[in-house]
């Protein structure tokens, strides 16, 4: 579903192939098959509804006229039903929609003239016949009309300027999941209610329309207008549908399955769509083979949306995903090498959710983790497979531990939850459901073998396509397919919630052989939950001595010993997949450090970010974290130093005691200074992506703390753009903005201002205004609040601003964003609004905090209220520990050489 990003930095180089600019109208095949035939059933019981059970639809017919620049548009829906139980009435959903005709008629063509309510809590339509409707076939048809929005839910406006003129223009839109199909058109806005869909857009003759199937046929209509029709979709649940219009450019080639793959991008873009195009065709093929399944549609487009949002980054309606344009068109000018990554990935993302999502569907949003777990697995797979050299692996540890962070607090969820009000839909998204959610897969995959998971994976797919299953039927499919104990090690860790730990205790080796006793606990990021009763989890353990063959086993009980024919360090966990913390005994831990050297990169970095995470919970002394994280030296992999450096970045946040602090900076200056003077300033032609990235991530971090000789030549970069605001052109211009940003001074900051307000391109000037947040001094962050809602920046920048404010100034922002809730409000997505105060305490240590977001907890409802609430416990549990870590981490500095 919607892929969940961190706000990135954008661009690098530009592959460049022919660009068609045409409106896409082909020859249309047959839509793709239905399920099994058969006529439709009432919704189960089992599944969750907030409709009646009486009716299921089967297909729709939809009208849609927007209006633009009014922000208005007015539809007709015809919609195909069978009534299963005599009613007077029927429900659908429908929000903020307002009727002004509806009836119904039968197969024999009776009209019954229906009386429409709207209960706009409940965001539903009832349709009262005012007598009974018998049982049978039936076709609705409505006349309505409803609002286009501005922020990104529903059918939505996008205001970017032009690539050509830099004048702004108008693009529209649609953004359905999880519950927003239903302010586009009356309908059964559930996921289990599949139908197949016709959609008609009449739109201005100059204007590109774009659906999730090509276009069938065009009729010119007087006024500058024209009927686009669109081919009818595959059976498919409500919120995969998508409509955008705009003055759009269409870049398409065929991928060698058959299938045309496109990106449509605002007129102008060129060739910044050549490389997400070329990798479309690259991953679609690659996922055909994987899962089995032929791409069921005629084409595959990714629409570039010129916005964003703080809380997802791209859709994946089906045949036309919708991608923020900042993670989906390569722009030379500001695309860093991370977001040259993301690109792929993203799309990646996107495209696995074409099939686990789209083409087999969760039958309610309790399941939502098969859409985003599944599509981030497949994700990283396909992203590894095509691009070996960015070592790709070593991002599952990054997922693994932002899920454990989440995890090992007291508000953590099971990865399958319970969910049944929108705002719990909406919130839904967070890293259980997405890294848990990969991680928990991983480690299955891994467990009974890559080719029985596949074999499952088919499986599971024939069986379902174009239907709605849960997590059992997956199970299922894996346990057919030869994969023992699936259902039982998944029902654990999708179903109890929290983080393993296991203690491992080495006895010393004799005859060759070494013993270990393991002992099942839970983490806890909380001390006071520490005792008690515990759960139990079916551990898949892979064991590793030395460089020897790993050793298998699956933990179930409470304590057990194993013993290994090896006297070297022994590495639990060995590859990294397992969903546990390991916590060596001293002696092991011992040996494991003096073997560090040896381990693959994937192990170092897995061992090392356990221990750290460890230290930073009061399991073991930060020094134990730290020495590992000192063991990696500043020649290693690229991959891996780029994240070594940013966790060097992480504990120097830690600290307070200005004296403690320099010492610390000079320690890593030391490591990795040289290995930025090797790389140089500049990237070099030719040169790995990975090292145009680490540069990056090196003058980043040595930037962020403080290194005179960074921190001089950022400001030198910035001062240039006052003659040449082209001058930092390149796939380093964000990162030496960031570095300028955050050491401004008020000169360096105004001129930065003025930039942001002469940026023609949309994600240009979206990164001035996001660095204009990122200042150290406070009297300037105050200034930038100011600017967040003073009608300059566009609504997702100025609220990117203030978030972005947040992470040096927590207190500040909060107390700001309070004081002028009214105009932040129209600043960000109703449904966002919990998890962007979320944000801005992220980083507080301020114990007066604690007070303030419990008040503005008990504003909210229940429902509303989780993110602000688990962002509350996690500022208790930095109050708890970050005192001991302080000190801890400064003993280690003093001591180190």
């Amino acid at each position: 579903m919607r892929s969940s990003l961190r706000n990135l930095a954008t661009t690098g180089a530009v592959i460049a192939f022919a660009v068609s600019t045409s409106v896409f109208a082909a020859s249309v095949p047959a839509a793709a098959p239905a399920a099994a035939s058969g006529e439709p059933v009432p919704l189960a019981e089992t599944v969750p509804s907030d409709l009646p059970r009486n009716a299921r639809p089967t297909h729709y017919r939809i009208e849609v006229t927007p209006d633009a620049q009014k922000l208005t548009f007015t539809g007709t829906v015809s919609i195909d039903l069978t009534v299963f139980i005599a009613s007077d009435a029927l429900t659908l959903h429908g929000n903020g929609l307002t009727v002004s005709a509806a009836k119904l008629v039968a197969a024999n063509g009776t009209q019954i003239a229906l009386q429409t309510t709207a209960d706009d809590k409940a965001q539903t339509l009832r349709f009262a016949a005012g007598k009974q409707i018998a049982p049978g076939k039936y076709r609705l048809e409505v006349n309505y009309g409803g609002k286009i929005g501005t922020q990104p839910s529903g059918l939505f406006a996008l205001d970017y300027p032009d690539k050509r003129t830099g004048k702004d223009v108008r693009g529209l839109f649609t953004q359905f999941e999880a519950p927003d199909a239903r302010r586009f058109v009356p309908s059964f806005d559930e996921p289990s209610y599949k139908a197949t869909f016709d959609l008609t857009a009449v739109v201005p003759a100059d204007r590109m329309a774009v659906s999730n199937m090509p276009v069938k046929g065009q009729e010119m209509l007087p006024g500058g207008l024209k009927r686009v029709v669109f081919a009818t979709t595959p059976k498919m649940s409500s919120y995969l549908l998508f409509f955008g219009m705009g003055d759009f450019e269409r870049s398409a080639k065929k991928a060698a399955d058959g299938v045309e793959v496109g990106i449509v991008s605002p007129t102008g873009s060129g060739a910044k769509a050549d490389y997400a195009r070329d990798g479309l065709a690259q991953i679609l093929p690659w996922f055909d083979d994987y899962f089995g399944v032929k791409f069921p549609l005629p084409k595959l487009d990714n629409i570039a949306a010129p916005g964003s949002s703080q809380f997802f980054g791209a859709m994946e309606n089906w045949g036309a995903i919708m991608t923020f344009e900042r993670i989906l068109l390569l722009d030379p000018a500001v695309t860093s090498p991370s977001g040259k990554q993301s690109i792929y990935s993203v799309q990646a993302h996107e495209t696995a959710h074409q099939w686990f999502g789209d083409l087999v569907t969760m039958a309610w949003w309790d399941d939502i983790w098969l859409n985003e777990g599944f599509a981030s697995w497949m994700a990283d797979k396909v992203t590894d497979h095509f691009n070996p050299e960015w070592n790709w692996k070593l991002n599952g540890v990054d997922g693994r531990e932002g899920a454990m962070a989440l995890d090992a607090l007291p508000t953590t969820h099971p990865v399958v939850q319970k969910i049944r009000t929108v705002s719990e839909m909406e919130q839904a998204f967070d890293s259980i459901t997405y890294q848990k959610g990969q991680a928990v897969i991983s480690m299955l995959e891994d467990y009974v073998s890559a080719d029985t998971w596949r074999a499952g994976m088919q499986t599971y797919m024939r069986n379902h396509a174009f239907s709605n299953t849960s997590s059992r039927d997956l199970w299922a499919a894996m346990e057919s397919a030869g994969g023992k104990d699936v259902d039982l090690i998944a029902e654990a860790f999708t179903h109890t919630p929290g983080v393993p730990l296991l203690r491992v205790n080495v006895s010393a080796c004799a005859d060759g052989k070494t013993r270990l006793d393991l002992t099942q606990d839970a983490f806890s990021l909380d001390p006071s939950t520490r005792n008690g009763e515990k759960p139990t989890w079916p551990m898949p353990l892979l064991i590793r001595a030395g460089n020897g063959e790993p050793m298998r086993h699956l933990m179930s009980g409470r304590t057990e010993s194993l013993t290994v024919d090896s006297c070297d360090a022994v590495l639990v966990n060995a590859g990294q997949l397992g969903y546990y913390r390991t916590l060596y005994d001293a002696k092991a831990l011992d040996a494991l450090v003096s073997a560090f050297g040896s381990l693959a990169p994937i192990d170092q970095y897995g061992l090392l970010r356990d221990n750290l995470s460890l230290s930073l919970a009061g399991y073991q002394d930060m020094s134990a974290g730290l020495r590992l994280l000192a063991s990696v030296p500043g020649t290693a992999d690229a991959t891996l130093a780029g994240k070594v450096i940013g966790q060097w970045e992480g504990v120097y946040g830690l600290l307070e005691d200005a004296r403690v602090k320099a010492k610390l900076a000079a320690r890593i200056s030391k490591t990795w200074a040289p290995r930025l003077d090797k790389l140089g300033f500049d990237p070099v032609a030719g040169e790995p992506l990975t090292d145009t990235k680490l540069r990056a991530q090196l003058i980043d971090t040595l930037g962020s703390i403080g290194d005179k000789r960074v921190v001089a030549e950022a400001r030198r970069r910035l001062q240039g753009l006052a003659a040449d605001p082209k001058s930092l052109d390149g796939p380093l211009k964000g990162t030496w903005l960031g570095v300028a940003a955050t050491n401004a001074t008020r000169a360096d900051w105004d001129l930065l201002r003025q930039q942001a307000a002469k940026a023609t391109s949309f994600v240009e000037r979206q990164l001035y205004y996001t660095d204009l947040g990122m200042v150290r001094d406070e009297a300037i962050a105050k200034d930038a609040l100011a600017l967040a809602i003073s009608g300059t920046p566009d609504a997702t920048s100025a609220s990117q601003i203030i978030t972005t404010v947040g992470r040096a100034h927590p207190e500040m922002t909060f107390d700001f964003v309070r004081e002028h809730q009214a105009a932040i409000d129209g600043l960000i997505e109703h449904s966002g609004r919990a998890r962007f105060f979320a944000r801005i305490v992220a980083s507080s240590t301020n114990p007066e905090m604690v007070g303030k977001i419990e008040a503005y907890a008990a504003t909210l409802p229940a429902d509303e209220a989780k993110p602000v609430v688990q962002a509350l416990t996690g500022l208790k549990e930095r109050l708890a520990n970050r005192p001991r870590q302080r000190v801890e981490v400064a003993a280690w500095v003093k001591k180190a050489k």
